[in-house]
């Protein structure tokens, strides 16, 4: 009788169990949105309140490929200021509904991170691939579920492969790979991650140059590709960026002072948790991994006496890539250097060049992929801790309680209504956006088309139904329309001097602002508010344009700021309910 570890199906088992997490994963996340659909809890910061009504915008006016338009919000926005329609995960938004969309983006992000990390590690380690190949698809698969700015998940995903693509033309230049370099930016997004992509593109090709001792001209070549590549997918942003001589509002941000010790300490604190937009979960269990292994094996060096070797170790070169980002991302905010950055180069000003950061998750993974390999050569035993180290990392990336970890969150607050009986205050997608409830006000008051304003709650509703709206959210339009939205929320802005500073400094919620609390935006079902008076100026809202306020708050002194109730709505579920003003 054959032992068990001789039966050929535990054989197939041990050298593939990898795709058993891997596609269990993605077969769970799929059921349960698919199940509970738009009842689901997405993250709305940066989220909802802002991509995801864009992308339903430009469905609900028919714009993703239009030229020469503007669409209804900020009072009347360029097209060329929204995101460009020549990328793989616009298009999503232009083939399925919304929702659908926005989940295939997340499981398409899994998968894309797989491909790319497989083909970066088995480029690099192509001799002991098929012996490496459970820890590459699994650090593949943990950074892939990485919670990280979701409209951009394919850009951080697709990391890898930028760097593949560049490495296999450094070494062996074809034809068809400057073809997928130029087709790169389709996955990528210039002012986030381009840029820099390019950047260190040009330091590789000076640094190997000077390494070969002769010009790498096919890597010049490459940047050269790429960045035309991310000129003609993006072509709107270049456009509004280069060619246009309007001012914008980051003319006007203002950016931390930090002195020498502030910006030291904040660089520590992004090296040990990172920032919330590329949230790599690092610090429980990859940091100290990290910590341990940089000393075990730069100990090893100095023992050994091959001191040289420290220098020329791909750990100690990510360790290092790793700080560099970190130290970028401290002296942004050290006013003194970037000063000096926006007075040589004059159209980066107000541009955060701090993104570097970024690419600190990828790093992170690739640095944990580095220690598991060295586990995969030590041994058996070695291999299956390194087995058991990945398969940890994976496991607190899915049970981390992060803000735009959409399943978790899902399955919790399903799990939280089963058990007690009642729902979370937090909005599912369906709650959130309120379609059927906005359907019937718009019915009801006879809407067509007339500017308007959200009280209460993020614009971003009124622009995912269909209202056309004086207020946003956009980190980049005309500085002119600013000040003019400034003078309708003046007297919410003389009252509280923090929200004067976060709209003069910053600009970028152009939202109507309470007098009295700091936030007056609720996010969630019950209203936690201390005034229910509004402080606007109804006659600069009404040169605007504006007509209608639809506001959560039944507010208290609507007849002397110049406004009359129309009705209040309530939802069918008794999620919220929305008060309808008109501008008299």
């Amino acid at each position: 009788m054959k032992k068990i570890t001789e039966h050929p199906l535990f054989i197939w088992i041990s050298k593939y169990w990898f795709l058993f997490p891997i596609l269990g994963f993605l077969l769970f996340e799929g059921i349960v949105f698919g199940y509970y659909g738009e009842r689901s809890y997405i993250g709305i910061h940066d989220n909802l309140d802002l991509f995801l009504a864009q992308f339903q915008m430009l469905k609900n006016t028919d714009s993703f490929w239009a030229h020469g338009v503007d669409v209804p919000f900020l009072g009347g926005i360029s097209r060329d200021n929204l995101p460009s329609e020549l990328s793989l995960y616009t298009l999503l938004y232009m083939i399925f509904p919304t929702f659908t969309a926005y989940i295939l983006g997340l499981l398409f992000k899994i998968v894309l991170a797989v491909i790319s990390f497989r083909l970066l590690a088995k480029e690099l380690y192509a001799d002991k691939y098929m012996q490496y190949r459970p820890i590459i698809y699994m650090t593949g698969f943990a950074y892939g579920i990485l919670h990280v700015f979701p409209a951009f998940g394919f850009a951080f995903a697709s990391m890898p492969l930028a760097a593949y693509l560049f490495l296999r033309i450094y070494r062996k230049p074809e034809k068809w790979l400057y073809l997928l370099l130029f087709s790169y930016p389709l996955v990528s997004y210039f002012s986030y991650m381009g840029i820099f992509i390019l950047g260190y593109g040009v330091i590789a090709f000076i640094w190997l140059s000077v390494r070969d001792r002769k010009p790498v001209w096919r890597l010049l070549l490459a940047v050269a590709v790429l960045a035309l590549g991310y000129i003609g997918c993006e072509y709107r942003l270049f456009g509004q960026m280069l060619l246009s001589d309007e001012v914008t509002i980051r003319s006007t941000i203002v950016n931390a002072d930090l002195s020498v010790t502030e910006a030291l300490r904040e660089m520590f604190t992004v090296w040990k948790e990172g920032i919330f937009h590329a949230d790599g979960v690092h610090g429980k269990l990859i940091l100290p991994a990290c910590i341990l292994y940089f000393i075990y094996n730069n100990a090893r060096y100095i023992m050994k006496k091959q001191a040289r070797g420290i220098l020329h170790d791909p750990f100690n070169f990510v360790m290092l890539f790793l700080v560099f980002n970190c130290v970028v991302y401290g002296l942004y905010d050290f006013a003194p250097l970037r000063e000096l950055v926006e007075k040589l180069v004059p159209p980066l000003q107000g541009w955060q060049f701090n993104r570097t950061v970024f690419f600190n998750p990828f790093l992170w993974y690739a640095a944990l992929f580095l220690i598991c390999m060295q586990l995969y050569d030590a041994g058996v035993i070695q291999m299956w801790i390194a087995n058991v180290l990945v398969c940890i990392a994976a496991l607190i990336v899915i049970l981390e309680p992060t803000r735009y970890n959409d399943i978790y969150n899902t399955c919790y607050h399903r799990a939280y209504e089963y058990f007690h009986g009642t729902e979370a205050d937090e909005f599912t997608y369906e709650q959130f956006y309120a379609q059927d409830l906005f359907e019937e006000i718009k019915e009801d008051i006879g809407y067509r088309g007339e500017w308007s304003a959200a009280y209460g709650f993020h614009p971003a509703v009124l622009e995912y139904n269909g209202i056309a709206t004086l207020d946003g959210y956009l980190g980049f339009y005309p500085q002119q329309y600013k000040e003019d939205f400034r003078k309708v929320i003046a007297p919410a802005l003389e009252r509280v001097e923090e929200t004067r500073i976060y709209y003069d400094d910053w600009g970028a919620r152009v939202y109507l602002y309470s007098g009295t609390d700091l936030s007056i935006v609720q996010a969630t079902k019950s209203i936690h508010a201390t005034d229910f008076d509004i402080y606007i100026d109804s006659e600069s809202f009404k040169a605007l344009g504006g007509e209608y306020i639809f506001s959560r708050l039944e507010l208290t002194n609507a007849e002397e700021a110049g406004l009359a109730l129309l009705g209040s709505y309530t939802a069918k579920d008794q999620s919220c309910t929305i008060y309808v003003y008109r501008a008299e």
